[in-house]
């Protein structure tokens, strides 16, 4: 019997719909999953959100489960084997970023204590409720994501522009895009 929920019109395939319905826009309190999500959608640029998605589990092996501390310890050599590995997004500058923006995040936890409470500053600790009919409504960017996206640059990171900021504020649940004709809109 084919699912017959109501989703967000992006939802199209069985990655995407797994992750619309158990990730996207749920409020994410972790912070290595935060720069894991910092990372991917800034390695997402110009690509499509599925490429990554299907390219995740190899991130993760590559890049030590996203352990900040040893990311930001890796090399010219580490560089090189990554820029080999054919399971990530092999781009020279997005691969070094992932190594500067381990620094910065490094910095940003021991200035708050945690990513997350710095992250979720932006929007007082709770997720903005949107209320979009169709996909045409769904900003790329807002205000917000360009104020946070202009102090994480600031702080030295990269690949981090108001557009992928936005996409990281979704994904993370800091706003709730989801379509009210969404099943999903309720539940996060």
């Amino acid at each position: 019997m084919p699912d017959e929920k109501s989703r967000c019109g992006w939802a199209k395939n069985d990655l995407s719909i797994a992750y619309h319905d158990a990730e996207w826009g749920v409020p994410l309190h972790d912070d290595r999953r935060l720069f894991e999500f910092l990372i991917l959608e800034g390695a997402q640029a110009g690509l499509s959100w599925d490429t990554v998605l299907r390219k995740r589990e190899n991130y993760r092996r590559a890049f030590d489960d996203f352990d900040a501390e040893k990311i930001a310890r890796y090399d010219e050599q580490k560089l090189s084997e990554l820029l080999l590995d054919e399971g990530i997004v092999r781009n020279r500058l997005k691969i070094a970023s992932a190594f500067s923006n381990a620094k910065s995040y490094l910095k940003i936890k021991d200035e708050f204590g945690l990513f997350d409470s710095y992250i979720w500053q932006f929007v007082d600790g709770k997720p903005i409720i949107n209320n979009w009919k169709n996909l045409l409504e769904v900003p790329a960017k807002t205000s917000l994501s360009d104020a946070m996206s202009k102090d994480l640059k600031r702080r030295g990171f990269n690949f981090v522009g108001s557009t992928i900021i936005y996409a990281f504020m979704q994904a993370c649940g800091l706003v709730n895009d989801h379509l009210v004709s969404c099943f999903r809109h309720q539940e996060v």
